[in-house]
């Protein structure tokens, strides 16, 4: 039997501090004009990039079960 787990309504719209989502955006535009970036930012990026991935799931998941 699957496992149900509660997510609170608050962090389904959560979202990254306006300064965060910049610094992502910035990071990804250095990297398409071909800059090379260091291995800390790549791991920053890469970091980032999984928490958006995350959030956007909770929200997609979040809303398929309020339609339900």
């Amino acid at each position: 039997m699957p496992e149900i787990i509660e997510i609170p309504v608050e962090l389904t719209h959560f979202q990254l501090p306006k300064a965060v989502q910049e610094r992502l955006q910035f990071l990804l535009d250095r990297q398409d004009i071909g800059e090379e970036l260091t291995q800390a930012e790549r791991r920053e990026a890469e970091g980032l990039v999984e928490l958006v991935e995350f959030l956007s799931l909770l929200r997609l998941r979040s809303q398929r079960v309020t339609k339900q």
